[in-house]
Formats: C-alpha cells, sequence, structure tokens
C-alpha cells in the first residue's frame, strides 16, 4: 500500500531540503552546520513517498537530483536521524556530521548500552581522526595503528603503470597484503635506490633504463620513435640524428 500522500507538507518538506541546500552551498565556512535537520527531512521524503510530487519514479533518483555527486552523504545523514538519540541531536552540529556518522556505528553497535553521553564528550575532546580510532578500537577490540586517505590526481595513461607495478609488487609481498603497504614498499625500494647513490640524477636515468629493457622490442621501437618526435630538432644530436 502507498502511503497517503499529502501534497501540502510534501511540497514543505521539499522546499526545506532545497533551501538547507542551498544555505550550505552559499555560506561555506559553516557549511553542513543543519545536517541534523536535513537529515530528518529526508527520511520523511522516503517514509512519505513525497519524491511524488516531482514524478520521479523513486527515492533514489530524488537523491540523486540533490546529490549529484554522491548519494552516500545522503544516506549518511538519514541514519544519523534515525540511530542517534534525540537528546544528544541538539549538540550534534557543534562536532559535525562525519563525527556524527561515527556515532551512529557505536550507537547500532551497542544499541541498549550505547553511552552517548560519555562518546560525545569524545567527539568534542578529540581531533576527527583520533576519534575515528577511537571508534574502530571499540568496535573490533583492536588498537591498530591511525590511518589516513591519500587523494591524488592521475592521468589515465599513468593508470595502467601505478595498477601494474601494486599488482607486481602485491605478487613479491603476498596478495594478503593491502594496497597501500605494496605502495609503500614501491616508495622505500625507490628510496633505497637513491640513497644508496647519493642523490645523484643519474638513478633516474637508471631506472628510465631498466624500465626501457622491460619491454618488447616493438615496444622499445615506439619508445624510441616518440622520443624522436618529440625532441627532434631541439633534443641532442644522438636523440636528432
Amino acid at each position: 500500500m502507498l502511503p497517503k500522500l499529502d501534497p501540502s507538507r510534501a511540497r514543505f518538506v521539499i522546499e526545506k531540503i532545497d533551501d538547507i541546500l542551498a544555505w550550505e552551498s552559499a555560506v561555506e565556512n559553516t557549511r553542513d552546520s543543519r545536517f541534523v535537520e536535513l537529515g530528518k527531512y529526508l527520511c520523511e521524503v522516503r517514509a512519505g513517498q513525497y519524491w511524488r510530487t516531482e514524478n520521479l519514479k523513486s527515492f533514489d533518483e530524488f537523491l540523486e537530483k540533490r546529490f549529484p555527486e554522491s548519494r552516500r552523504k545522503a544516506y549518511y545523514l538519514m541514519s544519523i536521524h534515525e540511530h542517534l538519540p534525540k537528546p544528544i541531536k541538539k549538540d550534534l552540529p557543534e562536532i559535525g556530521w562525519a563525527k556524527a556518522v561515527e556515532l551512529v556505528k557505536v550507537a547500532r553497535s551497542d544499541r541498549d548500552r550505547f553511552d552517548s553521553g560519555a562518546w560525545l564528550r569524545k567527539a568534542h575532546e578529540l581531533p576527527k581522526e583520533q576519534f575515528q580510532h577511537e571508534v574502530e578500537k571499540h568496535l573490533t577490540g583492536k588498537d591498530t595503528e591511525l590511518s589516513d586517505v591519500i587523494y591524488f590526481k592521475l592521468y589515465k595513461s599513468q593508470i595502467p603503470v601505478v595498477e601494474q607495478a601494486i599488482e607486481t609488487a602485491a605478487l613479491m609481498l603476498g596478495s594478503d597484503k593491502s594496497r597501500g603497504y605494496c605502495l609503500e614498499m614501491i616508495c622505500a625500494d625507490f628510496l633505497a635506490g637513491a640513497h644508496a647513490s647519493g642523490g645523484d640524477p643519474q638513478v633516474f636515468l637508471g631506472a628510465i633504463w631498466r624500465a626501457f629493457q622491460m619491454l618488447s622490442d616493438p615496444q622499445q621501437l615506439e619508445f624510441v620513435n616518440r622520443i624522436r618526435t618529440e625532441y627532434e630538432g631541439e633534443g641532442p644530436t644522438s636523440i636528432a640524428s
């Protein structure tokens, strides 16, 4: 049975969602401070199927329209509204939605044993990474090393080289090793070679030469032709000739 649709209430809630999203975009310094309110309204849209007032086919389509970059955040905000007790919700804007998501993990795990006051104090006192570490330790019972996510851009032509290097390292180190560990070992190997030669730039030339020797004969010929095309009339005599 479809829920009875109240068009007036649906329009009101959807306008509230759009107002909050527009306000967040305009006020960069206080972005996300209304995430508790936003999560509440999103839950109501889903429960009441208010997305039907916009002639959409599903709630996911409603989210895709308003969260084009990622719908995951919308579901995070809804989980905050659904799983955290009402008494602490007024304090959540002060700690931010990222820490609130971590609180949800503890609340879902502990259920009736969830000590919201104690965890809220930790969220206030600890930096985000350390708080995430405390949550992970509580959930797994293991005191693991702190981790971080590093982003950097690669050109599409670079991705196969990086992927193959990591896969090769995994074969040498063991398939149970994480990609991060494999990348660390690749970097350590590079640094070892650089330090062993006293930082001599010839190390870089040697690395290129070793990579060149790994190519097949046709690939080596293509590599040489590309160099000649790139540096024709500009490079050293040995290349241009």
